[in-house]
C-alpha cells in the first residue's frame, strides 16, 4: 500500500470570537493556488455565514498570514495604467 503523497491545502475558518467553525467547511485542494482562487471567489459568502478570519493549512500545518474577512473592502477599485 502506498501513502498519499498529494499535498492537501484547506482553509481553517474561525468565527468572531476566534473559535474554529465546523460549518461552513473548506474543501480540500491539491494546490495553494486552487485554495486561494476558491477563497477569492467565496470570501463574501463565508463572511455572510459568520466566518471572521481564515488561515490556510498545508497538510495540517498553519501557513500565515490569517485574513480578516471583515476588513476586506466591499469594492476594490482598479486604476487603469496610463
Amino acid at each position: 500500500m502506498t501513502a498519499d503523497l498529494h499535498p492537501q491545502w484547506t482553509w481553517e475558518l474561525a468565527g468572531g470570537s476566534g473559535e474554529v467553525l465546523d460549518r461552513p467547511l473548506s474543501p480540500v485542494f491539491g494546490t495553494r493556488y486552487d485554495a486561494e482562487e476558491w477563497l477569492g471567489a467565496h470570501w463574501r459568502t463565508l463572511r455572510d455565514q459568520g466566518v471572521r478570519t481564515v488561515v490556510l493549512r498545508h497538510d495540517g500545518v498553519l501557513v500565515p498570514p490569517s485574513y480578516d474577512l471583515a476588513a476586506v473592502p466591499e469594492q476594490v477599485t482598479v486604476r487603469p495604467r496610463g
